[in-house]
């Protein structure tokens, strides 16, 4: 399995065993990721970008791993989320680039599935 499988599996299993120490806090804070993932005045790729930024300027593997899987799965290009990625090296300096990098890798890793996400064959 490569890096960002194994990643994005780690963080199911992590939440899910938060969300049975503590399911209060978990249900909330998943209606508060689905609302926010809603369409509004941005629309899903564009927010998906923005998070993309701020897990790599937060320098949090697994919400790298996550959101350029949730960006690509809306419709986002690999340009687009390196784009977002350098955006956090802007504001973050080198710490932010070695995090950049992580982004890069799961771009790899996750390449090629994009079109099972979009609910293709």
């Amino acid at each position: 399995m490569d890096t960002t499988h194994h990643t994005l599996a780690e963080m199911r299993e992590m939440i899910r065993a938060m969300g049975e120490l503590d399911p209060e806090n978990m249900a909330a804070f998943h209606t508060l990721l689905v609302t926010l993932g809603k369409e509004g005045a941005l629309d899903r790729k564009t927010k998906q970008l923005i998070a993309v930024a701020l897990a790599v300027s937060s320098h949090c593997n697994w919400c790298i791993a996550y959101h350029v899987r949730e960006a690509l799965g809306a419709g986002a290009t690999d340009g687009e989320v390196m784009q977002a990625a350098w955006m956090a090296v802007l504001m973050g300096g080198a710490p932010s680039l070695m995090y950049a990098g992580v982004a890069m890798d799961a771009l790899e890793d996750l390449r090629g599935e994009r079109d099972r996400w979009r609910g293709s064959p």
